[in-house]
């Protein structure tokens, strides 16, 4: 009977011992060592990406390329509307299903916005300029939403159409790989471009 005792406590303290190893090597191995090792490596390979892809204007930051900020301005090329805000702690959609009338309400008052602003006539508007990203903070709308509004942006900073356009599609970003997503502008690099444009004239 003392020799079973004995053999259990010592089988005890073996699984005590063999679990608060496995226990440090977890926390060390994973939580430390993997993270130091990942982070490392996002340092290295994608420095712009892992640091949050900021913009800078003679040393300041002026805001990210994979975040939506709110221009407002007609001199400025606009970026897709936001349930969120824009606001990076709120990142969300509008939750709001296809059937319910409160997004067609949305939609509608966007449409008449849209259509206020770069006085489209009849000419269909496309779907990102009325429609809320899932993200709430997508900082790309597609070539056809900017085109719509160069229009607009031309005439409020007295520029000739054709070099707004000219510049819009230097902006804008193809399919990844060819294959991957949809052609896209990019609002921020575009109006910091427009911006930049004519500081030189």
């Amino acid at each position: 009977m003392k020799t079973y005792v004995q053999n259990s406590e010592a089988n005890l303290g073996q699984t005590l011992r063999a679990s608060l190893g496995l226990l440090i090597f977890t926390l060390v191995g994973c939580g430390a060592v993997y993270s130091a090792i990942a982070t490392g490596a996002g340092q290295v390979l994608f420095n712009n990406q892992a640091n949050g892809s900021l913009v800078e204007i003679d040393h300041k930051v002026v805001g990210s390329t994979l975040v939506a900020q709110p221009f407002v301005g007609n001199e400025y090329f606009h970026s897709r509307p936001s349930a969120a805000n824009y606001d990076l702690m709120a990142m969300a959609g509008t939750n709001l299903a296809r059937t319910n009338p409160e997004l067609q309400k949305q939609i509608d008052a966007q449409i008449l916005e849209v259509r206020k602003q770069d006085y489209t006539g009849n000419a269909p508007i496309p779907s990102d300029l009325v429609t809320k990203s899932g993200s709430g903070i997508d900082p790309h709308i597609s070539p056809e939403a900017a085109q719509l509004q160069v229009h607009r942006v031309a005439q409020a900073r007295h520029l000739d159409p054709k070099v707004v356009e000219g510049l819009l599609q230097k902006h804008i970003e193809p399919m990844q790989f060819g294959v991957l997503g949809q052609a896209r502008v990019n609002v921020l690099e575009l109006n910091i471009a427009l911006d930049q444009l004519q500081s030189t004239h």
